[in-house]
């Protein structure tokens, strides 16, 4: 299953490359390319269920607005409005003078962070820290607590890095892995990091593939399951406290579920940024690129956390102790590893 999902997210990577190679010049008109991308969306997009959006009636709101000669650019804002309404990081609309971004999840990934970078690196990570490939870390409390600071799950990583990085602090307690404003990238690196971790052969979660035109009909659930340990190196059964906000977003919402299936691992901080589902992309008539996911991710607990995972810790970041140089996020996450 882990090889059907990296030929999947590979695909879909060929279809952004040619994204930039696509003509503006549009054939199709204007009332054929929106009614071709709402009849699209109504009948592949995988989160009708957990969006609350009523789908017909955004194209009785809109479709009137649309009328053959229009503009490009007046025919993209009411496309890219109807889109909006989704509130999904993952849909898009790309044209090469433009391409459209759900406001609401960049709102939350920005004006709602849960992490001060420069406290982060001028009192925990220091001038003194280390960087192993994408991994900066260094320990805390005495070298009882190990911080990593892992910035995008586009950047590769690996589990021999990782344990690299353990054996460097030997007299620590647990991790603590910094997932806050991690937008995502590619679910190999999940795997990557997990193979760190204990493995009796757990399920970590459930996928679907929306396979019909009705807005429930799904596949078939596939289960994924935890990475085998490797062989080179002891798996790591201490503490893990896993930092998210609400700028963790996608493969890092992915790795926010998995840790459901790991004993050791809690999630600390405030709620992630969802986005659980794969896209999938196509052509308009006019030429115009469109994505948006078509399929859908249910964790252990049975829950679909496409808006967002909660944490097992729920910490805001306060003010005041910023102010002073504290992340009370870091503390609180050093003092679940001492304590336990």
């Amino acid at each position: 299953m882990k090889h059907w999902l990296l030929i999947f997210i590979g695909c879909l990577l060929t279809i952004g490359c040619e994204k930039a190679l696509m003509d503006d010049d549009p054939q199709g008109s204007a009332v054929e390319s929106f009614d071709y991308l709402w009849e699209r969306i109504d009948q592949q997009y995988s989160f009708f269920d957990v969006k609350d959006v009523d789908w017909q009636m955004v194209y009785d709101t809109l479709r009137p607005k649309v009328y053959d000669g229009m503009s490009n650019e007046q025919l993209f804002s009411i496309m890219a409005e109807m889109l909006n309404t989704l509130k999904d990081g993952h849909v898009n609309l790309i044209a090469t003078f433009d391409a459209s971004h759900s406001d609401s999840i960049y709102y939350k990934m920005y004006a709602q962070s849960n992490l001060d970078w420069n406290v982060v690196m001028l009192n925990y990570l220091t001038i003194n820290h280390h960087s192993t490939g994408n991994l900066q870390h260094n320990c805390l409390r005495d070298s009882n607590v190990i911080y990593i600071r892992y910035a995008s799950f586009s950047n590769a990583v690996s589990a021999s890095q990782m344990d690299y990085i353990i054996k460097q602090y030997p007299k620590a307690k647990g991790i603590i892995l910094d997932l806050r404003q991690n937008g995502g990238g590619s679910v190999a690196n999940i795997w990557n990091l997990l193979q760190i971790m204990p493995n009796h052969g757990q399920a970590l979660y459930t996928t679907q593939i929306k396979n019909g035109p009705k807005h429930e009909d799904f596949g078939p659930r596939q289960t994924l399951y935890a990475p085998a340990d490797c062989g080179d190196f002891k798996p790591y059964a201490k503490p893990v406290a896993v930092l998210v906000d609400r700028g963790s977003y996608s493969a890092t919402s992915t790795f926010a579920i998995c840790t459901q299936g790991y004993e050791n691992m809690i999630l600390v901080g405030d709620t992630t940024g969802g986005g659980l589902g794969l896209p999938n992309g196509g052509e308009l008539p006019n030429g115009w690129r469109y994505r948006f996911p078509v399929t859908r991710t249910i964790a252990l607990d049975g829950n679909n956390y496409e808006n967002g995972v909660p944490p097992d810790l729920y910490v805001i970041l306060d003010k005041d102790s910023i102010a002073i140089g504290i992340d009370n996020v870091i503390e609180r996450a050093c003092d679940w590893i001492i304590d336990n």
